[in-house]
């Protein structure tokens, strides 16, 4: 594999950015203020064809805020044909060929969406109940935006597309599979992509939707990736994963573990590391340390306190990775936002998951 080495990989290739135009994205509360607006909007008239208008437009900002797909691409949906709740997927064609990409959406939304559709009528007309005036649906995103308190702009639906793909980059989300869900042709990084098939990508991308919707462990750091090489030892085995992003994560866990999960090369799995294991260090060149794995990053982002403190920095692909260090460390080390760092840990504190 021609995989990124994770001690010399550039740490600002993995940032969303809002484009050319925008002043910001969106966060979470923002988002979830819109889309409160949305549904109190849609359930408030009594008459039955403006109710059934208002529910489509809602329809419409839920599929880009929790797909982020382009508006052009929702108002071509045929949702009888390109929705599957059973699956919690969306698909979305390019143009009228063959192509297309299947969008996984938490299962909360997916049901939201099979109760809008059963209640605008017939199975028949599903097909033409995304088709609404463009400008129309901006103008109903603007108003609930100034609703709620913000610019009009922001209601746009490319700020919507856009804040969801900066929501799933601080999910952690792998860069690669960002793109895939928003429909990128190329990913313009990590080389290791290419050994992702579709549905290891798929499954990649149901894991860190299912993930946003409920957090199973309290451990801040967590990597989905490919089983390459298992070497067993007298006691234990070392378990080397590659990630969509580039990376290898280096893990050691018994024979027990190696046989219960039925772990073998080629096999998805989760791993996660707890902040508390994570260190930091501010040098120039890859650290002289005895931790298995050794990412370059950019400090993202600091909350200090005064026992211990928090430090997010985020490595190539985008991922965010947290440590927890005492005050005293993080005054020694005079970090800011932006400076260059690695985060390191060592490959018995990263616990494996899998399916």
């Amino acid at each position: 594999m021609n995989l990124l080495n994770p001690r010399s990989a550039a740490s600002n290739q993995g940032r969303v950015r809002p484009g050319p135009g925008s002043e910001r994205c969106l966060d979470a509360l923002q988002l979830d203020r819109i889309e409160k607006a949305l549904r109190a909007w849609a359930g408030s008239d009594r008459r039955l064809d403006l109710t059934h208008s208002r529910r489509r437009v809602f329809l419409i900002f839920l599929l880009i805020r929790y797909t982020g797909a382009r508006l052009n691409e929702v108002l071509r949906l045929q949702p009888a044909h390109d929705f599957d709740p059973k699956k919690r997927t969306v698909r979305f064609r390019k143009g009228s060929g063959s192509t297309y990409r299947d969008v996984q959406i938490p299962e909360a939304v997916s049901a939201e969406i099979q109760r809008i559709l059963m209640s605008l009528g017939p199975r028949d007309e599903e097909r033409r109940v995304l088709e609404l005036d463009p400008a129309h649906v901006r103008r109903k995103f603007y108003e609930q935006a100034e609703t709620v308190g913000l610019p009009r702009e922001l209601g746009a639906p490319e700020v919507i597309r856009r804040s969801r793909a900066v929501e799933l980059m601080q999910g952690n989300v792998p860069l690669p599979v960002v793109q895939k869900i928003l429909g990128h042709s190329t990913p313009n990084l990590a080389a290791a992509y290419v050994n992702f098939s579709e549905e290891d990508m798929r499954r990649a991308e149901a894991f860190f939707v299912d993930r946003e919707n409920r957090r199973k462990t309290s451990a801040r750091n967590a990597f989905f990736g490919k089983i390459e090489t298992i070497r067993t030892g007298d006691v234990q085995a070392q378990v080397e994963i590659a990630t969509p992003g580039g990376y290898r994560i280096c893990t050691v866990i018994t024979h027990d573990s190696l046989k219960r999960l039925g772990l073998k090369p080629g096999i998805l799995v989760a791993a996660e590391v707890k902040a508390p294991w994570v260190t930091v260090h501010r040098c120039a060149n890859d650290p002289e340390c005895s931790a298995d794995n050794v990412l370059s990053g950019t400090v993202e982002r600091i909350a200090a306190g005064r026992v211990t403190s928090e430090i997010v920095a985020r490595i190539a692909d985008g991922t965010e990775i947290c440590s927890i260090v005492t005050a005293p460390s993080l005054k020694r080390l005079g970090l800011r936002p932006g400076d260059r760092v690695w985060v390191a840990f060592n490959a018995f504190t990263v616990v494996l998951h899998a399916d």
